[in-house]
């Protein structure tokens, strides 16, 4: 018999296998890293998906409850944290919800015009707009715009963070 004994090449297998989830995973995390600057991808998810994908097919070895219960809160957090952030932020300048709202809009409208300056100019526009259809002067319309705008950086800043967390421990569970 050549080769390697059958318990081995079992081993060989799962080492193979292993690995190609462990790299899986990180290159499904970038993506989804840079993913999350786009405002309509569920960043959050793709990363608790790519980590239970991993876990599939290693066969639930690596990440414990702990950690599962712990990416699920922070994925429904980096779902939360867009809305809050540019509600605060428009608040805070005055703004009002239909300037939320046209950020919000612009924001995804801005993926598919002029990208990428779209994702920023867009958003201010769309806030803009919104201010004006909620019967803001057009002084006031650009202060609650920029407010809105800078709640959903903001908030875009922190989803960042969250899914870089996420990531993170993600990789000290399987590496």
């Amino acid at each position: 018999m050549q080769g390697l004994p059958y318990q081995s090449r079992d081993a060989l297998d799962f080492r193979r296998v292993n690995a190609f989830a462990d790299w899986l995973f990180v290159g499904v995390w970038l993506v989804a890293l840079w993913a999350t600057f786009i405002p309509v991808v569920p960043a959050g998810f793709i990363i608790l998906g790519a980590a239970l994908l991993h876990e599939l097919l290693v066969g639930f070895r690596e990440i414990g409850l702990p950690l599962w219960v712990a990416l699920a809160v922070l994925t429904v957090l980096s779902s939360l944290i867009d809305n809050i952030a540019g509600a605060i932020g428009a608040r805070r300048f005055g703004g009002s919800r239909q300037g939320v709202w046209g950020a919000f809009i612009g924001g995804i409208v801005g993926v598919f015009v002029y990208p990428p300056w779209g994702l920023f100019l867009m958003p201010l526009l769309g806030a803009y707009l919104g201010e004006l259809l909620a019967g803001r002067t057009a002084a006031a319309a650009l202060r609650g715009a920029w407010g809105a705008v800078w709640g959903l950086l903001g908030g875009l800043a922190g989803k960042f963070l969250i899914h870089l967390v996420m990531g993170v421990l993600v990789l000290m569970a399987i590496f």
